[in-house]
């Protein structure tokens, strides 16, 4: 491997349940994430399935492409496990056995007063001329191979092993690879549509190579990641980006909620305790989701008092105090009903603010009136209250999440800027 070029880097993880849609594999972001730190770009992300044909070649093909390769996965015990004999081909090369490694993992087995299962020998064999990465948490070692087509590491695919693995074992023998120093903005926004985002900082992208900028949707919210690379300092890094987050957030002002990382609920908690001020909710197509975002916040037992799931008309009366009458003449999923939500769950907890959801998250139950996507948000406060009317897209779980979203973000708005602002999301 050349060390005076630009490295192309590879994340491979394995695993036949990464190509389901029951299984995510989040591995290789937490990999990404810490190499950009020493500014390692990868360049690569595959997923492989435990096929030795389909392991092979994208082994091999990994070998011919990329000077630092990092697989995930496959160094278990089972028979399915077979990342080490596949690379050992790809390689070239053989596996070896090293007696020290089968005591460990039997030491390891008897201080639980387990005993070892006979199939976990096979995670002695490594392959030849490997060294060794200690697995403080599970039975499979890691392996980091210096060939002259590339350093290849071998990682443990549970999460934490994978973690702890590389913190301790991994990163310090990256640092003599480092290329320079990286700074990494997120700006968070609700209210506001990715189409619109973009036409609204279309002139602002970065001219430079060392600044990037890209613009990611989800549901209910839009973030704008910008990275900054310095080859001299993070300092450097820092000034070359902040006249592009002065210019970003002076252009899109309210609409962002969050500089540094936070969720919605974080932010209208923090603002509550900065205001003193309480909070109850009163839900129906949610089923709880609102409330259950609020009180995932630690601390918010501060401020929030609590949460009903109204989600029949019946519960909507007995629980809220609606007036029967207006769920009849208006129907469940309607502003004047939402408002008697808000208002009801308010004055039940004695809050001093109260959030109502009502509408319809589908996938049936829709009408030409009242479309699948309808949901009412309000809020109320003494004296006060403003409801909002929205048709959202997407499944039952898109129009929920939507949902809880522009409900705290209404109260964010009045929090801080005592009006709504235009909503284009």
């Amino acid at each position: 491997m050349n060390d005076n070029k630009k490295k192309v880097i590879e994340i491979i993880a394995v695993g036949s349940e990464f190509l389901t849609p029951h299984y995510q594999d989040t591995n290789s972001l937490y990999l990404a994430s810490r190499l950009n730190e020493l500014g390692l770009k990868v360049s690569f992300k595959s997923i492989v399935g435990d096929d030795r044909l389909s392991l092979l070649s994208c082994f091999t093909h990994a070998l011919k492409r990329a000077d630092m390769i990092f697989v995930i996965g496959g160094l278990g015990p089972t028979a399915d496990d077979i990342t080490r004999e596949i690379y050992s081909e790809a390689l070239g090369t053989d596996l070896e056995f090293i007696p020290g490694l089968l005591k460990n993992i039997k030491n390891r087995f008897d201080r639980r007063g387990l005993d070892m299962a006979s199939s976990n020998k096979k995670q002695a064999f490594v392959i030849q001329g490997a060294q060794i990465l200690e697995n403080k948490i599970g039975t499979a070692p890691g392996l980091w191979i210096d060939d002259p087509r590339a350093i290849s590491v071998l990682l443990p695919g549970p999460p934490m092993e994978l973690k702890t693995m590389f913190d301790a074992e991994v990163f310090p023998k990256l640092e003599k690879y480092k290329t320079g120093f990286q700074v990494h903005k997120i700006l968070k926004m609700v209210g506001i549509t990715e189409s619109r985002t973009e036409s609204l900082i279309s002139d602002l992208y970065p001219e430079f190579e060392h600044v990037d900028l890209s613009l990611l949707a989800y549901p209910g919210q839009i973030e704008i990641h910008i990275t900054s690379h310095s080859v001299i300092s993070v300092d450097q890094a820092k000034s070359q980006i902040q006249p592009q987050m002065e210019s970003l957030t002076k252009r899109l002002d309210k609409y962002i909620f969050s500089q540094c990382g936070e969720e919605l609920e974080e932010v209208i908690g923090k603002l509550l305790i900065k205001n003193k001020k309480t909070l109850s909710v009163a839900e129906s197509c949610t089923g709880g989701f609102l409330g259950h975002r609020i009180t995932n916040v630690p601390g918010s037992s501060q401020y929030f008092l609590q949460g009903i799931q109204a989600y029949s008309n019946k519960a909507k009366i007995q629980l809220l105090g609606v007036d029967k009458n207006e769920l009849l003449e208006h129907g469940a999923v309607s502003d004047e009903v939402a408002r008697l939500m808000a208002e009801g769950t308010r004055n039940i907890s004695g809050a001093d603010f109260g959030l109502a959801v009502t509408g319809i998250a589908g996938p049936g139950g829709g009408t030409k009136e009242k479309p699948v996507g309808l949901v009412f948000t309000s809020l109320s406060w003494d004296n006060g209250f403003k409801v909002e009317k929205n048709q959202f897209l997407g499944d039952r779980s898109t129009v929920k999440t939507r949902s809880t979203q522009k409900a705290m973000d209404m109260l964010r708005r009045h929090l801080l800027f005592k009006e709504a602002v235009p909503d284009r999301s």
